[in-house]
């Protein structure tokens, strides 16, 4: 889940689509693109990434598709994203402990 959501991230156009959902709660295709410099085929094609991502989700309405946010596959994703940055700070506090300790040793 974690790759295919980081690749979905990857696009800035995506990453766009998902801000103006989170804003607007849920918009169309048709909506969406009149707020980027793509066209609606391109929007449609970038919502199918999201979707295939678990990031938004669709639901016809009539003759319309209204898309939406879907946060768990993005909460997973931070989720995983702070485990990674948690292992990081604690590497790198212990090599400041050691260079510091180092430091002590060489005066």
């Amino acid at each position: 889940m974690v790759d295919s959501v980081l690749g979905a991230l990857a696009d800035p156009t995506r990453r766009r689509l998902l801000d103006l959902l989170a804003a607007r709660g849920e918009a169309t295709a048709t909506s969406l693109a009149g707020q980027l410099p793509v066209s609606r085929q391109a929007v449609v094609k970038h919502l199918t990434v999201l979707d295939g991502a678990g990031l938004v989700s669709g639901s016809r309405i009539g003759r319309e598709v209204r898309y939406s946010v879907r946060p768990a596959a993005l909460n997973a994703t931070a989720q995983w994203m702070a485990g990674l940055a948690a292992d990081w700070d604690r590497r790198l506090a212990r090599i400041k402990r050691v260079a510091e300790a180092a430091e002590r040793d060489a005066h």
